[in-house]
Parts: C-alpha cells; sequence; structure tokens
C-alpha cells in the first residue's frame, strides 16, 4: 500500500488560491446539499408545528360573548378605515390553511355556490357574521385560494370589498 493512500487528501495551493480537485469540489458539494436539506428539514418542521397550531386554534371558533364582540367589532373598523384612507376598496381579513374547509378548498377554487359549506371552525364563523350582518351592509366577501404549493390549494383568503363612492 503505498504510504499516500493512509494520508487525507490535501488541498493544491497555487499562490493564493485554493484548488480543489474534482473529488474535493465533490465532497463540497455533497456537505453543502446535506446541510441544505437538514436546514429544510429543519424549517419545514417548525413551519408544520406552527401550521398544525394555526389549524387547532382556528378550528375553534370565538366565544361571542359581549367584550370578544366588543373587540371584533374594533378592529373590524379599524382595518376597514385604515384601508379607506390608504383609497383601497378591499381588505384581506382571513387567512387560513386549506384544512379548514372539508375539501381542502376545492369548491371555493371551483367557485361552487355552496362552497360555504365547506368552511369550518373561525371561518365558517367569519362567513355567517357577513352573511348575518356585513352583507346587509353591502360588504362583499370574496373568497379564494391564495396560496398554490407545488400546484395544489394552499391557503385560503376572505376578502372584505366595498363599492367606492363617487
Amino acid at each position: 500500500m503505498p504510504a499516500n493512500e493512509d494520508k487525507p487528501a490535501e488541498t493544491t495551493h497555487l499562490g493564493d488560491e485554493s484548488f480543489m480537485t474534482a473529488e474535493d469540489l465533490q465532497s463540497y458539494m455533497d456537505r453543502r446539499r446535506a446541510a441544505l436539506n437538514a436546514d429544510d428539514s429543519a424549517t419545514r418542521t417548525e413551519a408544520n408545528k406552527a401550521r398544525d397550531e394555526l389549524i387547532a386554534q382556528l378550528s375553534e371558533p370565538l366565544k361571542l360573548d359581549r367584550q370578544t364582540v366588543h373587540d371584533v367589532v374594533d378592529n373590524l373598523k379599524m382595518r376597514l378605515t385604515t384601508a379607506a384612507e390608504r383609497g383601497e376598496t378591499e381588505v384581506l381579513m382571513l387567512r387560513f390553511p386549506n384544512a379548514l374547509c372539508t375539501d381542502h378548498g376545492r369548491a371555493i377554487n371551483n367557485e361552487e355556490p355552496d362552497w360555504p359549506d365547506t368552511l369550518t371552525g373561525r371561518p365558517r364563523q367569519f362567513y355567517e357574521i357577513w352573511r348575518d350582518h356585513l352583507k346587509e351592509a353591502d360588504f362583499q366577501l370574496k373568497t379564494m385560494v391564495i396560496d398554490w404549493p407545488d400546484g395544489m390549494p394552499g391557503d385560503i383568503g376572505m376578502y372584505l370589498s366595498w363599492k367606492r363612492l363617487e
């Protein structure tokens, strides 16, 4: 066995520049890819955990006592007023994972007339508040898929809009 086979590969130097062999470069690329995959895996794990927590939270309708209704109305007024002051006629009121739809957003994406029946939890509650109170005040509700991870329906957005008075 030649003596140099027992030694780790040395990096060749020319002046102040380091040169890598093809094997060194492949090793570097493999280590880099492994590090990125580990980072992606950790990031995906954290993102999935946060998504699961959000789904759990939004699955439970709000307890609509007097204080909660007051807080919701104040928040709604503030968001609508702020948007109107900026000249906007639409506000994203609720963004939620498609897991809160019984069909994962299919009816919403296809604009089926019974799409509200697929809503659960707080999204369903928000729809009912719009239907029972805001619709008669001429607010429109636009609900659509707003995120398409890997070409599949992702998050759903519920927008309140109003006509600009001229």
